[in-house]
């Protein structure tokens, strides 16, 4: 029967793939990428040689009714995205959703994904938590951190290199620099990482020590 799978990848650590997904890829009629030569390097490690096509941020909203209609049409498709989940932060939703609209079967496999390692090593409260991905760059910024600033939960980001100093710094404002948090590096890789600490006290630490590596942030709620 023809679906849409989406299949978690490793984040790091190439052992981290299921043999379900290893299964699932082989046995696919074509996988969609986010970034057909980084999953190139993968599926050439795995020795999985289905057809790929390029599925990514700049042209899903142009191709999910083509794609849609060739599942109807009877073939199965795959979805992957460079690592980790897809549609956690990257591409995925807008198929999932035309898909479903359309009477299509998704399966969701289990696997990697960056947020679950980190809100468990953080140390902090993980019984509920709030995933909020990547904040807003500029517009919204503002008022989402205004909102969060009253938030009891655990919160969860998502962060770059370049701007995690900036982000940790507007944590301070908003949040207040006492909060205890976590932050977490190149998961499941060589350099692997979590610092734990105050909002202040890991400001200090990335100043002294550049940041590398993408991270996760996990950030206790209002008391």
């Amino acid at each position: 029967m023809s679906k849409l799978y989406i299949v978690p990848t490793p984040i790091g650590n190439l052992e981290d793939i299921t043999l379900r997904a290893i299964r699932t890829l082989k046995e696919a009629d074509l996988i969609l990428a986010e970034d057909t030569r980084t999953s190139g390097k993968l599926l050439k490690h795995l020795g999985i040689s289905t057809q790929m096509h390029s599925h990514h941020m700049h042209n899903e909203h142009k191709t999910v009714e083509a794609i849609s209609e060739r599942i109807l049409s009877g073939i199965t498709i795959a979805l992957i995205s460079d690592a980790g989940t897809p549609a956690i932060s990257d591409p995925g939703f807008l198929l999932t959703r035309t898909c479903i609209e359309k009477g299509i079967e998704v399966d969701c496999l289990p696997g990697a994904t960056a947020f679950v390692p980190a809100l468990v090593n953080s140390g902090l409260p993980n019984d509920k938590f709030v995933f909020e991905g990547f904040l807003p760059v500029k517009k919204g910024r503002q008022t989402r951190l205004k909102i969060l600033a009253e938030e009891p939960r655990s919160m969860v980001f998502y962060e770059s290199p370049h701007k995690l100093i900036k982000t940790l710094t507007d944590f301070a404002t908003f949040f207040g620099g006492d909060r205890q948090m976590s932050v977490s590096r190149e998961l499941t890789k060589m350099h692997e990482e979590t610092i734990r600490g105050t909002v202040h006290e890991l400001i200090n630490h990335f100043n002294t020590k550049a940041p590398k590596g993408e991270f996760v942030i996990v950030i206790s709620g209002k008391s």
